[in-house]
């Protein structure tokens, strides 16, 4: 009897082993400990039940990290005047993490404390912190001791909600560095590697005061490498590339030799993308070299950067000193709309081989939407057609027109029209609405074309009149309500539109007195 208990338990070890094996081997282990998804709130709040399901959905595909820019979305308890009026509670955030907990989700704060910090130094609370005070988006790194106890405060509050060993501190696109009088001298004394990075190394130094690990973007220490000297040996860099040359901020071999652990970023939305254009192809060829590039370097983290914004803000002056209000310069198409994408990445980061795009796209269109070969080819042919920006009314890396661009994109939107997706209908409808979203713009762009050609009379104006009321706003304001009201507020909702259409609706009212 004893035998046959103990066969049978060796039976069962043997089995379990080999489950344990099959499952490695079709589940192969990510050379990447740290697997992240960076999610920007800074323009585009997300309701906590889509945030929810947004983490799981990355859980689900092997995201161990949440990188969380809250900016004015965070409930600080200190500093009340921080938070915007799409703030979550104290309770939604304490119930996000605790959920994050549950499905083994790091949710790490990013908190910017540097550069685009415009958000806190708007209010005069915090004037004699800003470096200009034309532009409040910098800390001057002069005033070391009052931003070190504002900041203080801020990652003090951030660890009482969020249980995660880092806290990333931001640091990058410091473009105001040396403005003010004060930052001018020390420039003169030390250099400006030095006034970047003594400012750095005292946050750095409080972030590792407090039991944490400090986590900065990369590219003013590549800029200025000997910012690097001095900083705590807990320093984590993360090394943003989004498709260009390795050495663009500087010479990257000073970074890998620095000692730091270094983390890669690759993204899914960034320059030049905005409502009117998502640069598809570029995003997948960013995905499909950096991350293996990120393997073969060492880097011990990879986190997919997701920005609603490019960080820059147009003010809104009351007098030559006071802003009424501060307005993203660059909007994007919300995250609702990008789920091939973080697809993409998901697969990319399971062996970090360079992912074949073409046979990702193909298989995704099939699989996700039910699309035959043909079909797909089409769909990817269709959403990345004329991915060119508009300048100053002229088309940028391109000799097509503006016209010719419109053209392309119509038959881009017709062909998304005639394919019949059978599965995931609503993810497919973003498609089709960005796509009607960038025939309004180039429509528009073609009518401002023409009215700011040479020689223009008043009544050679008044056709222009018809063509922009016949741009359909309401009807896709609506579309975008119906396909977004998940994963934004209504007033946002409501303002994103509004913004989006503010050309179309400026050169309407002026021409509209022709009448």
């Amino acid at each position: 009897m004893k035998i046959k208990v103990f066969f049978l338990m060796l039976l069962s070890t043997f089995f379990l082993q080999a489950k344990a094996f099959q499952k490695e081997i079709s589940d192969p282990v990510s050379p990447f400990p740290v697997r992240g998804f960076h999610l920007d709130l800074r323009i585009q709040a997300i309701p906590m039940p889509a945030l929810k399901k947004l983490a799981l959905q990355l859980v689900k595909g092997g995201i161990n990290t949440l990188v969380m820019e809250w900016e004015g979305t965070y409930p600080f308890q200190e500093e009340p005047l921080i938070a915007n009026r799409f703030a979550y509670t104290r309770d939604e955030v304490k119930a996000f993490i605790a959920y994050c907990g549950t499905i083994n989700l790091d949710v790490i704060p990013l908190q910017q404390s540097f550069g685009h910090v415009e958000y806190i130094l708007r209010n005069p609370k915090y004037k004699d912190l800003r470096e200009d005070q034309k532009d409040y988006s910098q800390v001057n790194p002069i005033r070391e001791a009052e931003a070190k106890k504002l900041f203080i405060t801020l990652y003090k509050d951030l660890i009482s909600t969020h249980h995660s060993p880092y806290i990333h501190i931001g640091g990058d696109e410091t473009y105001l560095l040396g403005h003010s009088e004060e930052s001018k001298k020390k420039i003169k004394a030390v250099g400006i590697g030095r006034l970047y990075g003594d400012y750095i190394k005292m946050l750095c130094d409080v972030v590792v005061g407090l039991g944490k690990r400090p986590v900065l973007w990369a590219d003013i220490a590549l800029k200025y490498p000997e910012a690097l000297k001095g900083l705590p040996k807990e320093t984590i860099f993360i090394d943003w590339n989004y498709g260009w040359d390795i050495n663009m901020f500087g010479d990257h071999q000073k970074l890998m030799q620095s000692g730091f652990e270094i983390w890669g970023a690759p993204s899914i939305r960034s320059h030049p993308d905005n409502y009117f254009l998502s640069q598809w192809a570029k995003h997948f060829k960013n995905i499909t070299d950096f991350v293996p590039m990120a393997k073969e370097l060492g880097y011990k983290g990879i986190v997919m950067t997701s920005w609603s914004t490019s960080g820059l803000y147009s003010p809104v002056f009351e007098t030559t000193r006071d802003i009424i209000d501060l307005y993203a310069i660059r909007r994007v198409y919300p995250i609702s709309g990008f789920n091939m994408l973080i697809a993409a990445f998901l697969e990319s980061i399971k062996t970090a081989k360079p992912l074949d795009a073409d046979i990702f796209i193909n298989s995704y269109a099939q699989l996700q939407y039910g699309l035959s070969k043909n079909d797909a080819r089409k769909f990817w042919k269709a959403i990345s057609t004329v991915p060119y920006e508009i300048t100053q009314g002229k088309p940028i890396n391109t000799e097509l027109s503006i016209d010719q661009m419109l053209d392309s994109t119509r038959n881009a939107l017709s062909i998304l029209g005639k394919l019949k997706p059978v599965k995931n209908v609503t993810e497919f409808e973003h498609y089709r609405l960005m796509a009607a979203i960038r025939v309004q713009y180039l429509s528009y762009q073609s009518i401002e074309s023409r009215a700011n050609a040479a020689g223009m009379t008043a009544e050679q104006l008044k056709p222009l009149i018809t063509e922009l009321e016949a741009l359909h706003t309401k009807e896709l304001d609506k579309k975008f309500i119906a396909l977004n009201s998940a994963v934004m507020y209504p007033a946002e909702m409501a303002q994103e539109n509004e913004l989006r259409n503010g050309k179309i609706q400026v050169l309407l009212q002026r021409l509209k007195r022709l009448r």
